[in-house]
């Protein structure tokens, strides 16, 4: 008898470890591809991995705005001329390249004063990580400043290169707004899902989920963001 409940007390462990355990990140296509090949066709449709937990981030096929995946929820930004978006709950969308991941327990992290910006923030995790299996990561607050673009290809534009994908951006700026940004860390998966120069690939939202595109650059007073990242056990 007490045998038995030893083993059921055993499953029940193995059980629970198992539910807090983070699924691995998933790249799907590739940066290069789409930037060097002209590769811009869907090759994931949001609402394939739409579901509480997951997270993860990329463009709109044929390079015509941007995507995010915030715990189920698939939001969709395009550019309307060249000072306003319009962003949209639209799990039909499709990704030419995407990264996402299903996070079932998320870590907190102190962020130190001298981290301010976003190269301050890729060397901190960098620092802090080293190669460990890639992650993603979530930071929440009031940023002084928030720099995004939202690609935003002309169609039937052949795409030769980085030039040609980014040409048409357009830009935008966020000054004192709570967002929500959710990124990507990895030493390993450069031109895959970060660019070539970087370990961090990052997307923000504004709270109000009427602003969303890739961060380009942010500034943060000390204390202003809190970051949590999906890791088993934080160094």
């Amino acid at each position: 008898m007490f045998a038995r409940f030893v083993t059921f007390v055993l499953a029940v462990l193995l059980i629970a470890a198992g539910q807090a355990q983070n699924n691995p990140v998933v790249p799907t296509g590739a940066m290069r591809n789409t930037m060097f090949n002209g590769q811009l066709a869907g090759l994931i449709q949001l609402d394939s991995i739409a579901k509480p937990g997951t997270y993860g981030i990329g463009p709109v096929e044929y390079l015509r705005g941007e995507l995010m995946l915030w715990d189920g929820h698939a939001y969709r930004s395009t550019a309307q001329g060249d000072s306003a978006m319009v962003v949209v709950e639209a799990p039909e969308s499709k990704a030419p390249f995407f990264v996402h991941q299903h996070v079932r327990e998320w870590t907190e992290v102190p962020l130190p004063d001298s981290v301010a910006d976003l190269g301050a923030l890729d060397a901190f995790l960098t620092a802090r990580f080293g190669a460990a299996p890639p992650f993603s990561f979530k930071l929440h607050g009031v940023c002084e400043r928030v720099d995004l673009h939202i690609v935003d290809v002309s169609s039937g534009t052949v795409v030769h290169g980085p030039d040609d994908a980014h040409r048409e951006n357009k830009h935008f700026h966020l000054d004192g707004r709570n967002v929500d940004l959710l990124g990507f860390y990895s030493t390993r998966h450069q031109a895959v899902f970060t660019h070539h120069d970087t370990h961090i690939h990052v997307h923000a939202i504004t709270t109000e989920r009427d602003a969303m595109g890739h961060v380009e650059e942010l500034r943060f007073a000390p204390g202003a963001l809190t970051l949590a990242v999906a890791v088993e056990k934080a160094p």
